[in-house]
């Protein structure tokens, strides 16, 4: 019988990896701002996140849930910085 403590690091792990796949939509849209170079740098990251994501539903760790979180502050700097000193814009 798994006790409830793990029942809710195996869910608070599945809800992590189902919202970093949420996060996938917007990486793939910053290429109507951002270069193909970066758009690649970005999505690499988020491969690495994904790792991350199955790795923690694989130990059953609700550290999952931090993934869509970093995956959208990544996101979200990496384009402002990019419009910011890089001159990017739609």
């Amino acid at each position: 019988m798994i006790s409830r403590w793990a029942r809710a690091g195996q869910v608070a792990a599945w809800l992590g990896l189902a919202g970093h796949l949420c996060t996938l939509p917007y990486y793939l849209a910053s290429g109507l701002v951002a270069p193909l170079w970066a758009i690649i740098v970005l999505l690499l990251a988020w491969l690495g996140l994904l790792t991350l994501a199955v790795l923690a539903v694989r130990a059953r760790s609700a550290w999952a849930l931090a993934v869509p979180i970093t995956a959208v502050a990544l996101w979200w700097c990496a384009i402002t910085a990019g419009e910011v000193f890089l001159g990017w814009q739609a």
